[in-house]
């Protein structure tokens, strides 16, 4: 059974929590809430997380004072964060969601449709790096236990498996970031794909290491 992955929902106000929740239900993946940036914060100190929906206005601690502690902890700092806000202070607000570490910044009320399909990807991005260092990992003990002709060609065959379902990743990726090229992009889905970028290449470099002859075994990016 895959396991699902976690989303952390970050909001004062319960009834925004609710609408989060039935907005990404149709995710089927679980949904963990936090009513403030300290109830987040103590969240991320046990769990992983695919991604982060942190609200901006908050009594106490706000939305870019979590963020910032988030991305101080070795822990957390890669986890993707979307800001949402009831409020748009025009682009230098939006600028400050972006120094913060955010990878998207959406302004309530926000297309339901829009906000699914962005997680969705920071998701689907997260369960592959998951089985990618689970595989890895089952591969590097099959080289280090033994070079024996099945051992090597099973290990043969989940290496050039994995490397497929990278590639076809890799493949999705590249499809938008030629959709985004234009000048009229939009700067938050942008920087999503930029971000995308970065993980994948990660995730590249760590499997053509596992390739014979390149020396042994990698050290993986972090899950998120």
């Amino acid at each position: 059974m895959v396991q699902k992955a976690k989303i952390l929902l970050v909001d004062d106000r319960p009834e925004n929590l609710l609408a989060l929740e039935a907005i990404l239900s149709a995710l089927d993946q679980t949904l963990v809430r936090a009513s403030s940036g300290e109830e987040a914060l103590k969240a991320l100190l046990t769990d992983d997380f695919a991604v982060i929906l942190l609200d901006v206005q908050m009594p106490g601690m706000d939305g870019f004072e979590t963020a910032a502690h988030i991305k101080r902890r070795e822990r957390t700092r890669d986890i993707p964060i979307i800001f949402l806000t009831a409020i748009n202070h025009g682009p230098h607000h939006t600028f400050r969601g972006y120094a913060a570490g955010a990878v998207d910044y959406i302004s309530k009320p926000f297309d339901p449709w829009v906000l699914r399909a962005k997680v969705s990807v920071f998701v689907e991005l997260y369960m592959k790096n998951c089985q990618l260092r689970e595989q890895a990992a089952l591969l590097r003990l099959q080289l280090e236990g033994g070079t024996h002709g099945g051992a090597a060609k099973e290990s043969a065959g989940l290496l050039a498996e994995l490397s497929a379902r990278l590639a076809a990743v890799e493949e999705q990726a590249e499809a938008l970031s030629k959709q985004l090229d234009d000048d009229s992009a939009d700067a938050a889905a942008v920087a999503t794909a930029a971000h995308l970028e970065r993980k994948l290449t990660g995730l590249r470099r760590a499997l053509d290491a596992l390739e014979p002859g390149t020396g042994g075994a990698p050290t993986l990016p972090s899950q998120n």
